[in-house]
C-alpha cells in the first residue's frame, strides 16, 4: 500500500514554501480557508488519486503555486471530501474552481495547464 506522500496527497496540512496547501478538507474547513483568503484568488483543484489526468497536471500546478505566491491553491480529494465535491457540483476530475471573496468566479474541468494559467491571470 502506498503512503500519502507517494499518492501526492497528505491527510494533514502541509504548507509548502510556495503557498500550496495539500489537504483533505471538510466543508467547514474550506469555508474558513476562503474567509482567511480575503481578496486573494483561491484556486481549488478537485482531484482523485486514481485519476490519470490529475496525476499528469498535479506537478504543473505545484510549479504554478511556486511562481504565484499571491494565489491560494488548495487540493480537494473528491473521494475523501464528498461533501465539498457535492457543494461545488463536481462530476469530473480534475475540476478547477476559482473563488475570490468567497464567490465562485469560474469553474472548468480538464487537465489544461494553459487554460488554468489564463484563467488565473484573468481573475488575479
Amino acid at each position: 500500500m502506498r503512503n500519502a506522500e507517494e499518492t501526492g496527497t497528505l491527510k494533514t496540512t502541509e504548507y509548502l514554501k510556495n503557498n500550496f496547501e495539500r489537504k483533505y478538507v471538510k466543508l467547514d474547513d474550506l469555508k474558513n480557508k476562503l474567509k482567511e483568503a480575503g481578496s486573494k484568488l483561491v484556486v481549488i483543484d478537485f482531484f482523485a488519486v486514481w485519476c490519470g489526468p490529475c496525476k499528469m497536471i498535479g506537478p504543473m500546478i505545484e510549479d504554478l503555486a511556486k511562481d504565484m505566491q499571491d494565489i491560494v491553491f488548495l487540493k480537494v480529494d473528491v473521494d475523501e471530501c464528498e461533501d465539498v465535491a457535492a457543494e461545488y457540483e463536481i462530476s469530473s476530475m480534475p475540476t478547477f474552481v476559482f473563488i475570490k471573496e468567497s464567490k465562485v468566479l469560474e469553474t472548468f474541468s480538464g487537465a489544461n495547464i494553459e487554460k488554468l494559467k489564463n484563467t488565473i491571470q484573468q481573475h488575479k
